[in-house]
C-alpha cells in the first residue's frame, strides 16, 4: 500500500474526516487546517489534505495573509495545482464579500469614523490596487448603499466627482463618505487625495450634500481627514 493511499482523507476513520464533521457538527466546529482541507478535497503525493492544509496555514499564518499571496509564493508545496489555489483565494474572497452584503442588508448608522473603519477595513486593507467605495448616507446617517467606483479613481478626479454626486442624488443621499485604500499599507493622504476631497467637498456644497469624511485604510491603521481637521 502506498503511502499517498494511506494518507487520502477518504481512508481516515470517519469521525476524523473534516467533511463528515461538517455535516455531523456544523461548519463552525472545523479547525482553519480542517476548513481548508475541504478546500483542497485532496493532498498531494504522500501527504493528505489535512497535513497539506497544516503546512499551508504554518507557512502564511492566517486566510487573511493567504489573500495577499500570488503562484510565486505556493511553488514550495509541490503537487498543488494552479486549479486548488485558485479554489482557495475564492473562497476567501467570497468570505469577504459576503462580510460586505452583511453591511448592505443591516443598513448601519454611521457615528464615527471608526464604524466606517470597522464595517469596510476587512474588504480594502489586503487589496494590492487601489479601490474607492462612497457611503451614501440618508438624514439620518445611515447607510442607503455601498458605491463601489473604478479602480485608480483618486488620479481622475473630476470624473469620479461626476459619478459620485449622480449617484448621490439619484439615490436621495443627504450626505456621503468616500473610503479607499493605500495598498502600500501607509494611509497618509497624498497631495491627489487632498485635492480630490477639496474638489468633492466643493462640488457636493453646490447640490447641498455633505461631504462627512474622506478615510484612507492601511494596514491595521487608518486615516480620516474629519477626525484630523481636514473636512
Amino acid at each position: 500500500m502506498s503511502n499517498s493511499h494511506k494518507t487520502s482523507i477518504k481512508n481516515w476513520p470517519k469521525d476524523d474526516r473534516p467533511r463528515e464533521k461538517l455535516f455531523r457538527e456544523g461548519e463552525h466546529k472545523l479547525s482553519n487546517t480542517e476548513l481548508l482541507a475541504i478546500l483542497l478535497r485532496s493532498g498531494v503525493k504522500g501527504e493528505s489534505a489535512v497535513s497539506l492544509a497544516r503546512r499551508i496555514l504554518n507557512k502564511f499564518g492566517s486566510f487573511r495573509n493567504m489573500s495577499r499571496t500570488d503562484l510565486r509564493d505556493w511553488k514550495e508545496f509541490k503537487g498543488l495545482g494552479q486549479a486548488k489555489i485558485a479554489q482557495v483565494k475564492a473562497a476567501i474572497e467570497i468570505g469577504r464579500r459576503l462580510g460586505a452584503e452583511e453591511v448592505k442588508e443591516e443598513k448601519p448608522k454611521i457615528t464615527s469614523s471608526k464604524d466606517v473603519v470597522r464595517m469596510l477595513s476587512f474588504r480594502l486593507r489586503d487589496l494590492k490596487k487601489e479601490v474607492f467605495k462612497v457611503l451614501l448616507l440618508d438624514s439620518r446617517n445611515r447607510v442607503i448603499e455601498i458605491m463601489e467606483a473604478e479602480e485608480g479613481t483618486v488620479n481622475q478626479a473630476y470624473p469620479i466627482v461626476r459619478e459620485i454626486l449622480k449617484e448621490a442624488l439619484q439615490r436621495y443621499a443627504v450626505s456621503i463618505i468616500c473610503v479607499h485604500n493605500h495598498p502600500s499599507g501607509d494611509p497618509a493622504p497624498s497631495r491627489q487625495d487632498k485635492d480630490f476631497t477639496t474638489r468633492l467637498v466643493k462640488a457636493a456644497q453646490t447640490l447641498d450634500i455633505r461631504v462627512l469624511d474622506h478615510i484612507i485604510i492601511g494596514d491595521n491603521k487608518y486615516y480620516s481627514f474629519a477626525d484630523e481637521g481636514m473636512i
